[in-house]
């Protein structure tokens, strides 16, 4: 399961990303060399002129200007919000489906923040301007930690698969009973975070906590908006009304990029690390799926995980070699046959013992289950 986010998640760091935390910390009387991230603290006038905050960095956080000119005497770095921006560099958090889809039942997709965020990717990606550039490593940056801090402890599975399979198809369906085979087996799930087989598997973790007949009907409601072409808006409503309808779903871990702008987040996913460098985005998905990684049929982008995947495994550059399961054998044989290159790869090496091929979505999680020694 995803871990919390509180207090006692950080008691072992210096970063502070929520008020709650912040006035946690204050109660002791110092900040000194705490990090605050994104924190409104306009309304902390008083603790800041109280508080120690020698060696403190503040990223991104209001605060009125008397407060500001005292926490740098005390020799404190203060990094001020960036102005006209439609996401925060310096976020401390992942982001949440509603947050990323606010506004969708009153302007549509165009007036979300995800769109605004992809439109300003779009207009500042080739410009060449370094101070663009500078403002989306930081907000990668800050994804990062805002995934490891999450993901502490946690064993990680990712789904990884084709934004192209649609809603209502039996393989739509297969992948997200894979999703809820996993959350319910105490697994993290984590996809690339959008479309398609990627949504399915975070829908399977949702409905984990809820009746099987849930699934069934949540399946057949999200039918009617098969794809987020042509309409986004109404793709991402339908997802909506199962959340609506099926509150308090099992939380899982979605991956996407503004880099595929084209393909929407899910909104099953109850935290959104959202990238704007794919590679970046890639590498971090793959490296957090610490307890293996399930590829059902998809195209070149999943090609170029499974070898993404395979080549930290040969080389064992992070340790013993993760588990890597293929789903459909016709697919990954024929129609796209990575398979037997995998299999080559592996000949004679440890990661051999790690590799498995299934026919079926279904055969997926024993599998797993095999590949990693459990039972």
């Amino acid at each position: 399961m995803v871990h919390g986010h509180g207090p006692q998640a950080h008691s072992h760091d210096r970063e502070i990303e929520t008020l709650e935390e912040f006035d946690h910390v204050v109660a002791h009387g110092s900040l000194v060399g705490h990090r605050v991230q994104s924190v409104d603290l306009t309304d902390r006038t008083f603790a800041l002129l109280s508080a120690d905050t020698t060696g403190a960095v503040f990223l991104g956080c209001p605060m009125q200007p008397d407060a500001a000119a005292k926490v740098r005497a005390d020799g404190a770095l203060v990094f001020p919000p960036v102005p006209d921006l439609p996401f925060d560099p310096y976020r401390g958090l992942l982001y949440s489906p509603d947050e990323l889809y606010e506004g969708l039942a009153a302007g549509g997709y165009e007036a979300t923040p995800d769109a605004l965020a992809y439109d300003w990717f779009q207009r500042t990606k080739a410009d060449g301007d370094i101070f663009a550039s500078m403002l989306r490593s930081i907000h990668d940056d800050a994804i990062s930690d805002a995934l490891d801090e999450l993901l502490l402890g946690a064993r990680v599975v990712g789904v990884m698969g084709g934004h192209a399979m649609a809603r209502g198809t039996d393989s739509y369906a297969g992948a997200a009973r894979l999703g809820q085979a996993l959350a319910r087996a105490g697994f993290t799930v984590a996809t690339g975070g959008g479309p398609g087989a990627m949504e399915a598997a975070n829908l399977g973790a949702y409905a984990a906590p809820h009746p099987d007949e849930m699934l069934d009907e949540a399946l057949e409601l999200l039918a009617k908006a098969p794809s987020f072409i042509p309409s986004i808006s109404d793709w991402a409503g339908a997802a909506f009304e199962v959340r609506d309808r099926w509150p308090g779903g099992g939380d899982s871990v979605g991956i996407p990029t503004w880099f595929y702008g084209h393909e929407p987040p899910n909104a099953f996913a109850g935290h959104i690390g959202k990238y704007f460098a794919n590679a970046t985005r890639e590498d971090g998905l793959l490296a957090r799926s610490n307890a293996g990684v399930i590829f059902l049929p998809g195209a070149a982008g999943t090609v170029q995980e499974i070898f993404d995947s395979a080549t930290p495994n040969y080389y064992e550059s992070r340790g013993e070699p993760t588990p890597m399961v293929l789903v459909n054998r016709t697919h990954w044989t024929e129609r796209l046959p990575t398979w037997p290159l995998l299999q080559s790869l592996a000949a004679g090496r440890s990661m051999e013992s790690r590799i498995a091929l299934v026919d079926s979505v279904d055969e997926a999680p024993d599998a797993l289950r095999r590949l990693t020694g459990l039972r």
